[in-house]
């Protein structure tokens, strides 16, 4: 079977097209039923929209094609979305809703002493490995995986097994994943791929995924001035491809910094950050760099809630981001806590640990709110009015003689201080 690898400066929509007609053509015969597995609009910049929308023009003349999101825990794709992400020409009836917590079946476990021992024994549980029932509907005799690769606080590095295991899966796995990677360290494993998180997901891969028609496309892209390029695209089953892609994404999605920073500010666009659960991207992101007793600001217009869904909304406004010995704690004697552990890790990420401040400005939270949770509030007007995110480039900006970085989208990568990042195992 043919495989596909790209990797340019500017990656055209022709050639995309040309290389997965090429694809395609290379599996030799027409799928009856194929299933695509695109994330949702809160990886937009992916371009895995443009990746379904041509999928679906090439195999729908002959196939019954499916487009579920890979939601995980996130709330479904409005049409306003659907519209922006994938374009016109796909019907509305041909997408599914993924539910974590209804639409999924256990295909197996990973055995608590695998886990005990690549978490170096810092949790000994066993992890059910549940996804959603259509993967394992033989109907489709084509299930096509596509997203981006980049930094992710939870694996290391997005997608590939991610956008199956958590994208599409359910609750235990999602819950334990999260924790595994939260109990590691963040900082340990952002940015690199062979986390305990992704050793994981390598295991159910090898044990219990190897018998369905799963393909993936893979892309590293990068964003300037709102403008998105394709910088790579694999399209394959080998782990190799996300190997490469790891390395390429390591190179163009990464800033390194030599010095920490004392003040950093970062705008969230509202049609893609409406929670903290997806705003703290801000601080997932920008941790590795932040000078001890430095602050972070987060303008956050669309931010009108904490969690995507209801139950997590409400454990973040009960608990808070209360750091990682005091959330370890809770989630040991706490049974809503113990029993909702992807909360648990979102708190712990979410935290500073106490190194450094975070100040959210959002659009629909209260003081009273923010200041629930233990960030610090700053109004929304105040904010803007202080830092003028329309007016800010990208990097290093000097405000009334104060030095401040400024970062107009967390999505598009990591930014670490060089020693922090190189000397992180």
């Amino acid at each position: 079977m043919k495989e596909v690898k790209i990797v340019g400066e500017d990656i055209t929509r022709k050639e995309i097209e040309e290389a997965l007609s090429s694809w395609l053509e290379g599996f030799g015969h027409k799928p009856g039923k194929a299933l695509l597995l695109p994330p949702d609009y809160t990886r937009s910049l992916s371009q895995a929209g443009l990746i379904t929308e041509i999928l679906y023009e090439k195999l729908s003349p002959d196939t019954q094609v499916d487009i579920m999101p890979a939601l995980g825990t996130h709330v479904p794709v409005s049409d306003e979305e659907r519209l922006k992400m994938f374009g016109p020409g796909i019907p509305k009836d041909r997408f599914i809703v993924h539910n974590w917590r209804d639409d999924v079946e256990k295909i197996g476990e990973i055995p608590a002493s695998y886990v005990k021992e690549i978490s170096q024994g810092l949790v000994d549980f066993a992890i059910s490995v549940e996804v959603n029932k259509r993967l394992f509907d033989r109907s489709y005799d084509l299930i096509i995986s596509i997203g981006q690769v980049v930094p992710h606080e939870v694996v290391g590095m997005a997608n590939y097994t991610k956008n199956i295991l958590v994208g599409c899966g359910g609750k235990e796995i999602i819950d334990k994943s999260h924790f595994l990677g939260a109990v590691y360290g963040l900082e340990n494993l952002m940015g690199k791929d062979h986390s305990p998180v992704r050793k994981a997901f390598d295991y159910a891969e090898a044990n219990f995924l190897q018998d369905i028609p799963l393909q993936y496309v893979l892309t590293v892209t990068t964003t300037d001035d709102e403008e998105t390029r394709v910088r790579g695209i694999w399209a394959g089953r080998h782990r190799e491809f996300f190997e490469q892609a790891v390395s390429l994404s390591q190179e163009l999605n990464f800033t390194l910094l030599d010095e920490p920073l004392e003040t950093v500010v970062v705008y969230l666009d509202p049609e893609h950050y409406k929670s903290t659960w997806l705003g703290n991207k801000a601080v997932y992101r920008t941790r590795m760099a932040i000078a001890d007793d430095g602050e972070l600001i987060i303008i956050a217009p669309g931010v009108k809630q904490f969690g995507e869904d209801k139950a997590i909304d409400a454990l973040i406004r009960k608990y808070g981001y209360s750091g990682t010995p005091r959330i370890l704690e809770l989630a040991n004697k706490e049974d809503d806590l113990k029993d909702n552990l992807s909360a648990a890790a979102h708190l712990i990420h979410g935290s500073s640990e106490g190194r450094f401040r975070i100040t959210y400005a959002p659009g629909h939270l209260t003081c009273e709110e923010v200041e629930g949770v233990n960030f610090e509030y700053m109004s929304l007007p105040q904010a803007l009015k202080l830092y003028k995110p329309d007016t800010l480039h990208e990097g290093h900006n000097t405000i009334d003689g104060k030095e401040v970085f400024f970062i107009g989208n967390p999505g598009k990568g990591l930014w670490a201080l060089r020693r922090r990042f190189s000397n992180n195992g």
